[in-house]
């Protein structure tokens, strides 16, 4: 078991609605800060940093304005925290956005996978500050995708879904023990279900018909899965972090929380029973 006490942490795309909840649940669990918040959104951060600061003491938060697509903005932010505080003991990825228009597309895919930005550069920075064979102490990273990445939904979010997949992929197999051995940093992902966000109300597909007939969809959806609070969100990420071994994939989805992982190593199984390398 794993505690967050008097741990260092930084979440991206933490000055609001997900990214919030994880860091009150942080500083409600200990975490020694500094919670450090990485946003563009100048205002919700400082208004959320100014409501903790009250609660659990202005030295153990604080905002680093930065657009994680930005690599140099990325590490200027962790070098700033690192000499800081001498150290980064927990990464949460979580900053994303669920924009597939036509003009918005190349930056989600900025922002999400692509091009060694956002969430992998967290993850390979991270790994960098960290690791114990280059003078780190270990740490944990833990990567957000989503429900989507599980499972194949049409007419949907297509780019969205593949690129939560990729994330999943990336995560258990760069937190195997054969690595983790070597490095002693964690890697965590985590799925979320439906949850009550901005991103679930700001989704929009390159296709007109899909974002006219996007509340229907996600009318039937939410009837399925109703939408579930961020705190519980929040709560999985605490649970992953305690419980959770490197490469494991955890749900959170309709209030539960559970580790699937499991299931993510069957369905590798399944999809190279026929790969000969």
């Amino acid at each position: 078991m794993n505690t967050l006490e008097n741990k260092v942490a930084l979440v991206t795309g933490g000055a609001n609605g997900i990214g919030a909840e994880i860091v009150k649940a942080f500083l409600n669990e200990g975490a020694k800060v500094s919670v450090t918040i990485l946003d563009i959104n100048e205002s919700a951060a400082n208004e959320l940093v100014q409501n903790l600061a009250g609660k659990h003491g202005k030295d153990r938060i604080q905002f680093i304005k930065c657009d994680v697509s930005k690599e140099d903005q990325l590490l200027d932010a962790f070098e700033k925290v690192n000499h800081q505080f001498q150290y980064i003991d927990v990464i949460v990825n979580n900053a994303g956005i669920a924009d597939e228009s036509f003009d918005m597309y190349q930056k989600e895919i900025d922002l999400n996978f692509i091009n060694q930005t956002a969430v992998i550069t967290s993850s390979l920075r991270g790994i960098e500050f960290m690791r114990k064979d280059k003078a780190g102490k270990g740490g944990t990273i833990i990567n957000v995708s989503s429900i989507c990445g599980l499972i194949r939904m049409c007419p949907g979010l297509f780019l969205y879904g593949a690129i939560k997949s990729a994330l999943i992929h990336f995560g258990s197999s760069i937190g195997m023990k054969e690595y983790y051995s070597r490095t002693n940093v964690r890697v965590i992902t985590i799925c979320f279900g439906v949850t009550q966000s901005n991103l679930a109300l700001t989704a929009k597909s390159f296709d007109e018909e899909i974002n006219r007939d996007n509340e229907q969809i996600m009318r039937n959806f939410t009837l399925r899965s109703p939408l579930q609070p961020a705190e519980v969100a929040a709560k999985g990420v605490v649970e992953s972090f305690t419980n959770g071994e490197s490469g494991s994939v955890w749900l959170v989805n309709n209030g539960k929380i559970c580790d699937i992982t499991d299931n993510i190593d069957q369905a590798f199984e399944v999809m190279s029973e026929k790969v000969n390398i």
